[in-house]
């Protein structure tokens, strides 16, 4: 089945993206307000947006896949449809694989330059690389939230050509920074206990990443609650078909499970001080997390391939989940041996974990 394919194809290759981007997107933001939580992990986020070549590649299939998945690719259907008909200068095949090329060479080169930068900040200690990294970084950002939005509206909203939302690109920012920090939070507790981090990493770090991992979350939900408030209150005959299709066949429990267990439980459990500073407590919320961004993205993606059928899940959702995930996987692991697991040279280093302390000493 074709279609299923490449409809499975699509939610696992939107969730590992989600993590390359998303680590891109916290690099960034760490190095125009630095800070100790980045540093702690900085070197996974630098490692994870060096797989964006790997994931360049893996969008292959979902190229190949552009009839089987929107219905703008198809000229008879765009022939008999007046609202396709006006759109179509934007929704064609050419100008949606050309738009795409422009965001991964800006991803790309994004990446590139702020790992090479780090890179040149590691052998040569040169505190004014620090500037220069800061430069790039706030265009960066705004690159960044300009790219992810078009995309995520070319690569998912446009399953339902008919339906827009103007703050549906955010849902991705957001949720891709989130599934990056879980991720995150994973990896640091598994490397805590590996020279040199198992001297500097405290529960201090696992505090703050657990704060901005509340933040990411209750910004999730305020975004998913205004749309819908804006949509209930408007009732337009153009808007409330993306809600529609996902209030029966099943689809109503799903959004009701991502409330409870995305939201509120998260929150809960997330507003403790110790659940934050319990390094092993905190990982497990996390990998917690990333399970239910991809269903998050199960409940964006897969209505909209299929408005007949009510909520299935089919064995390659998971198969394509866990093949996209041992390529990302691999790729990380790879690119995380290249380098030192603290940017040792960087002069803001010493300062963040306080001169003379036990962490600073080991650095």
């Amino acid at each position: 089945d074709p279609h299923q394919f490449f409809r499975s194809y699509l939610l696992a290759y939107v969730f590992w993206m989600g993590l390359t981007l998303g680590s891109l997107s916290l690099l960034l933001l760490h190095h125009m307000v630095g800070g100790a939580w980045g540093f702690v992990i900085r070197r996974i986020l630098e490692a994870s947006t060096r797989t964006i070549l790997v994931m360049g590649a893996l969008f292959i299939p979902v190229l190949l896949g552009i009839t089987e998945l929107y219905e703008w690719s198809h000229a008879e259907v765009v022939a008999q449809d007046a609202l396709l008909q006006k759109k179509s200068a934007y929704l064609n095949i050419p100008f949606f694989v050309g738009r795409s090329i422009v965001y991964f060479a800006l991803w790309i080169g994004l990446a590139y330059f702020v790992n090479k930068l780090s890179v040149e900040q590691d052998k040569t200690g040169d505190p004014g690389i620090t500037r220069r990294l800061q430069l790039v970084s706030g265009p960066g950002l705004v690159v960044y939230g300009g790219t992810v939005t078009f995309a995520s509206i070319d690569w998912v909203m446009s399953l339902e050509p008919h339906w827009f939302s103007t703050i549906y690109g955010l849902f991705y920012i957001v949720g891709f920074g989130l599934s990056a920090m879980a991720f995150s939070i994973i990896a640091l507790r598994w490397l805590r206990d590996y020279e040199p981090l198992d001297s500097v990493v405290t529960d201090k770090n696992f505090h703050d990443l657990g704060n901005l991992s509340l933040a990411f979350i209750m910004l999730w939900a305020y975004l998913g609650f205004s749309q819908y408030l804006i949509t209930w209150s408007a009732n337009l005959p153009e808007e409330i078909p993306w809600y529609l299709n996902r209030m029966h066949g099943g689809w109503q429990y799903l959004a009701i499970f991502l409330i409870v267990f995305h939201f509120a439980l998260p929150f809960m459990l997330l507003l403790s001080r110790t659940t934050k500073r319990k390094a092993g407590v905190l990982a497990k919320l996390a990998l917690a997390v990333l399970v239910l961004r991809v269903v998050d993205l199960f409940f964006l993606i897969v209505p909209a391939t299929g408005h007949d059928q009510g909520l299935n899940v089919v064995w390659s959702d998971a198969v394509l989940l866990a093949g996209l995930g041992g390529i990302w996987v691999w790729t990380f692991l790879h690119k995380l041996k290249d380098r030192a697991l603290l940017p040792i040279h960087d002069p803001r280093l010493q300062e963040t974990f306080g001169a003379g302390s036990e962490g600073a000493e080991h650095v």
